[in-house]
């Protein structure tokens, strides 16, 4: 199956899956506390995926949010945040999305992004650009000093909130404002669509970011972690973004004089 047509197969499902996020009486639990929580539309959604993505690709393995990953290798690895924004969708606010990825041999080759309370699509090939609704899109041109920064505070981990809001105050005396949107693959798809123009968090997991990195990339945008380092793909992981390079290396530089060096274990 040539890669195009995995996209339009991927797309096709995603939107299938999309289904459950319309039922309006979805019911809540608790992942350990009441600041991380699953609904049924995210365990549905992520059981539908995991079976007809893996019927699609045969030989492909299957790695989501709402279920540990197993041990078992392949060349071709599905990645799936069911709902990615889980809070705001329980809330009824319209910032999230699902979100798949597809990785060959560790690197994502495929990835989408469905918003469907906005009704936007972000999609990317590798190497063959990144789109909205079928619009190719590219980041802003914008500088630093009128870029609108994306960013967290550590929420599952609140005991980091401090040297983000130190980076955060100093950011914001030298870019234009800030945002908080609550579903990272949403706000890296903005930064690549250039709504927004500077990105950083300090714990993101593979699901978060495994998609929407690709569609940022494939729009011109830089993304890596601390110091510049790639991306992981099997732990959690800082989070660091940008629309130019400029500013991706000013973000880089900041980033290390405000947050410590943190030991990431394998969470999943």
């Amino acid at each position: 199956m040539s890669k195009s047509g995995l996209l339009k197969k991927t797309v096709r499902l995603v939107k299938r899956a999309s289904r459950f996020m319309r039922d309006e009486n979805f019911s809540v639990a608790e992942k350990g506390s009441a600041i991380n929580i699953v609904t049924t539309a995210d365990t549905s959604i992520q059981s539908y995926l995991q079976k007809h993505l893996i019927a699609m690709l045969p030989g492909s393995t299957f790695f989501g949010e709402e279920e540990q990953r197993g041990q078992e290798k392949s060349e071709f690895l599905w990645i799936v945040d069911p709902i990615d924004g889980t809070m705001n969708f329980a809330r009824g606010i319209a910032d999230c999305a699902i979100s798949v990825a597809l990785l060959q041999n560790n690197e994502p080759v495929l990835g989408v992004v469905y918003s469907l309370r906005k009704k936007e699509l972000f999609t990317a090939e590798k190497e063959g650009g990144a789109y909205l609704n079928g619009r190719r899109i590219t980041v802003s041109d914008k500088p630093f000093s009128d870029g609108l920064f994306c960013t967290a505070f550590s929420l599952y981990q609140k005991e980091h909130a401090a040297p983000c809001i130190s980076l955060l105050t100093d950011v914001y005396h030298q870019c234009n404002d800030f945002r908080r949107f609550g579903t990272c693959a949403l706000e890296l798809c903005y930064l690549a669509a250039g709504r927004c123009d500077l990105y950083f968090e300090i714990r993101v997991y593979p699901w978060d970011h495994a998609a929407a990195g690709l569609i940022l990339r494939e729009a011109g945008g830089f993304i890596s972690s601390l110091g510049g380092e790639p991306l992981s793909y099997d732990l959690l992981t800082p989070l660091i973004a940008a629309n130019t390079r400029e500013n991706f290396d000013r973000l880089v530089q900041k980033v290390s004089q405000h947050i410590p060096e943190i030991t990431y274990q394998r969470e999943f």
